[in-house]
């Protein structure tokens, strides 16, 4: 399932729109981790707060809102063109339950381990491995629902959810640890040395799936290629529209924005918005995005740098992993050789070195990306490849 003009490289049986987009959020998480690593020292909050943090930093911050919803929405049209290619529902249950369940294992282990270097670990960060393994092994049982039910309830997930933002349960109470993880970000205390921050729950994001998953027969076999961007289009202006109109009423499940005296932060205020659960608000205005990039991509064709972006999103759980580990040994050997020069931390002066950081590393990462996605594509043999 790729386009006719693809070249029979890394994308014999994807699209290569769909691993173009991939690709770019890919980079944009890259941009906000080398942030997260090197510029600790001006952590934001969530939403962030307009009077102390810098415009450049707001929007490289807001830039990689578009990662988790982009991706995980295109985990679930990738599901459904998996089973276009296989057996059907069938194969996708089977497959989307065992990958679930890898990245779930994967979080607890190999991922948390390259945030803290900590063995045993005290802290686990339930973070978006975890939240698309969860909402992978959610979308195993939901594909055998019919299409429009399922559509609906993505809807319904990601459009109602923020009616239960006041629902909270108390430690001791039975309904603590699952309402935790579905929807009220916190912390559960496993033992005295152990502890889990639920810091991305997953309600919402089994919604985003689930849309993801019922977008597929737009791109399947039979489809038109003008009729899919159309609908692309016009599902992408509609979110953007809604974002915009449900922001000017300043309500419903977002932090409220202000008129500031400079324009510069009266816009930063109004696309200030909540990613931990992600708002309705958040969703609408990152899936619009991510759709309207989609439609571009498909528009762009065999572009070089359509191919470039693809070689990142045609291996991205390899790219996540080496990035995480390169990362940390990166700042590991800066606290080495320079010390801690902004207080408990290490880290660049300013917001451009985060740039030059990313794209230093970016560059420096895609050859072993590139590599590994032809491996993939190459030894069919492989079974486990495919996790990857």
């Amino acid at each position: 399932m790729t386009s006719a003009s693809a070249p029979p490289t890394l994308l014999t049986q994807r699209l290569q729109s769909i691993d173009a987009l991939r690709g770019l959020v890919i980079l944009f998480m890259l941009l906000d981790h080398v942030r997260e690593t090197f510029f600790l020292h001006r952590q934001v909050s969530d939403p962030m707060a307009i009077d102390s943090t810098e415009p450049a930093l707001f929007f490289s911050r807001t830039l990689a809102h578009l990662c988790a919803p982009v991706f995980v929405l295109l985990t679930g049209l990738s599901a459904w063109l998996y089973g276009e290619k296989h057996q059907g529902r069938s194969d996708v249950s089977a497959f989307l339950f065992k990958r679930g369940l890898f990245l779930v294992v994967l979080e607890f282990t190999l991922v948390n381990f390259a945030w803290t270097f900590q063995l045993p670990p005290s802290v686990i960060y339930l973070q978006v491995i975890w939240a698309i393994g969860i909402s992978m092994m959610a979308l195993s049982l939901l594909v055998w629902l019919p299409r429009g039910a399922l559509i609906a309830l993505g809807a319904i997930l990601v459009a109602g959810h923020n009616l239960l933002d006041t629902v909270h349960f108390d430690v001791g109470s039975a309904l603590h640890v699952p309402w935790a993880i579905l929807h009220d970000r916190g912390w559960l205390e496993v033992s005295d040395n152990l502890r889990l921050r639920t810091s991305y729950p997953v309600l919402p994001w089994i919604g985003v799936i689930v849309l993801g998953y019922g977008l597929g027969p737009w791109f399947g076999r039979s489809s038109d290629n003008g009729l899919r961007r159309q609908r692309l289009l016009l599902a992408g202006l509609v979110a953007l529209l809604g974002f915009v109109v449900l922001r000017l009423f300043n309500g419903y499940g977002e932090a409220p924005w202000s008129i500031y005296p400079s324009l510069t932060q009266t816009l930063m205020s109004f696309f200030n918005i909540t990613k931990y659960p992600p708002s309705l608000l958040f969703l609408a205005l990152t899936l619009g995005c991510g759709l309207l990039l989609l439609r571009a991509f498909e528009r762009a064709g065999q572009a070089r740098w359509i191919n470039g972006l693809a070689v990142f999103g045609a291996a991205p759980m390899f790219f996540y992993l080496l990035h995480l580990y390169v990362l940390k040994l990166l700042y590991l050997a800066s606290v080495a050789l320079y010390g801690r020069n902004q207080g408990d931390y290490y880290g660049f002066d300013g917001i451009t070195a985060v740039w030059l950081g990313a794209v230093l590393l970016a560059s420096a990462l895609y050859l072993p990306v590139r590599w590994f996605a032809r491996l993939k594509a190459r030894r069919r043999d492989m079974a486990w490849l495919k996790y990857f």
